[in-house]
């Protein structure tokens, strides 16, 4: 799939790093030729009508390659956690995952942190990288072994690669399906202190700090947790954080009907850790939001809310949900994008994610304010267990490229 011929977008809003820009947007090559210049003789001239004009989605930590729900929200690359079967734990496998999506979504592997993710021995990481791994990733489980954890951190910096950890103190956490507190109580629901987050934070970040190596905590969402990422990058260690839209958009209270769709790992939080969240998404605690893109269909889902497995179908609600932050003045369109573009991509080391010269040419026209209801039922997803499902929301991709060539949605 080539670019074939030059492609010109004007008529838009354009959303750079530094804000907004009028002018034309032009794509060549497959790659970003210049923004917000003027139309070249022979180019293909697409009118964006004052539509937003952005960077296509890179998402962070997803479990599924699922194309035709990336791209109804607009995002053309995905970190794949290594949690597959088999896990990304063999040069063979992230070399194939690495070519699964082409050639109109590009599949960036995270390789398994240890072998078949058991937490006990390093895997064959060097070898990985060779074959296509951006990152390295604990998956779904937390390293409870501190001396393999320490190894895998001195191994990383050595590689110059990022370790992405799920920040869950797993003997703390246990089976839990909710976060300890009177919403668990009074559901019966097996639960777990919130303080499982911030212990792990605490142990991985000090650790880190020894390494001399970069963290990515994939999901921080607890207030305590927060407030060690905030401490840990004022001492300039490398260290960056992520959030789901699920843990600024909702809280424990969303567990009451016991829908399992809320099922969650880490799981919903009380209203004074989803305050935090978003205080930490404005003030740049956090680096990244990511959807968590986990299909589960009704096989893990139409059980007790216990014996459900955890996980949310979210690629397609990722941008709209991120939108509500613009919309409650929680941060602006420039940053809201380098939340869900720019920041995955320097991550994940690809020439992507921000509206720049010489950035691969992967666009989205987005209508913000264009309003839809979220139908678990009518998603493109292998399986629709959202959070949101039956929400109004706003904003919707109305077309897309990926290396200059659109993609039919």
């Amino acid at each position: 799939m080539k670019q074939q011929r030059a492609i010109a977008i004007t008529g838009g809003r354009l959303v750079t790093p530094a804000g907004l820009v009028e002018g034309t947007l032009r794509l060549a090559d497959g790659a970003i030729a210049s923004v917000g210049g003027d139309v070249a003789d022979g180019d293909e001239v697409i009118e964006a009508k004052g539509q937003l004009v952005t960077p296509g989605l890179v998402d962070f930590g997803v479990f599924a390659i699922d194309k035709p729900a990336f791209h109804f929200g607009g995002i053309t690359r995905a970190g794949l956690m290594p949690d597959s079967s088999p896990p990304l734990d063999h040069p063979g496998s992230v070399r194939f995952a690495a070519q699964s999506g082409k050639p109109d979504f590009w599949v960036h592997p995270l390789a398994g942190a240890t072998v078949g993710l058991a937490g006990q021995q390093l895997a064959e990481i060097a070898m990985m990288r060779d074959a296509g791994a951006r990152a390295i990733a604990t998956g779904r489980g937390w390293i409870a072994d501190s001396g393999v954890m320490l190894r895998l951190l001195q191994y990383a910096a050595m590689l110059d690669m990022v370790v992405v950890t799920h920040a869950e103190d797993g003997w703390l956490a246990g089976k839990a399906a909710a976060t300890a507190g009177e919403m668990a109580t009074r559901l019966g629901l097996p639960s777990a202190p919130a303080e499982a987050e911030a212990l792990a934070v605490a142990r991985d970040i000090a650790l880190a700090e020894l390494a001399g190596a970069r963290l990515h905590l994939r999901q921080v969402t607890t207030r305590a947790a927060l407030d060690l990422v905030r401490a840990a990058k004022a001492r300039g260690l490398a260290v960056t954080a992520g959030v789901t839209p699920a843990h600024f958009m909702l809280s424990d209270l969303a567990l009451a009907e016991f829908r399992t769709f809320a099922r969650l790992s880490p799981p919903l939080r009380s209203e004074d850790d989803r305050q935090a969240v978003i205080a930490a998404i404005g003030d740049g605690t956090i680096d990244v939001i990511s959807s968590g893109h986990d299909p589960r269909g009704p096989e893990d889902k139409n059980l007790p809310f216990a014996d459900a497995a955890p996980g949310m179908a979210g690629a397609e609600t990722l941008l709209a949900m991120v939108l509500t932050l613009v919309r409650d003045g929680v941060t602006d369109l420039p940053r809201a994008f380098d939340l869900v573009a720019r920041n995955p991509a320097r991550l994940l080391g690809v020439a992507a994610g921000e509206l720049a010269a010489g950035m691969e040419a992967d666009v989205a026209l987005v209508d913000p304010e264009r309003p839809w209801i979220i139908d678990s039922a009518r998603m493109e997803a292998q399986a629709g267990n959202t959070p949101f499902d039956r929400q109004p929301a706003q904003g919707r991709v109305t077309a897309l490229w990926k290396g200059g060539v659109r993609i039919s949605r």
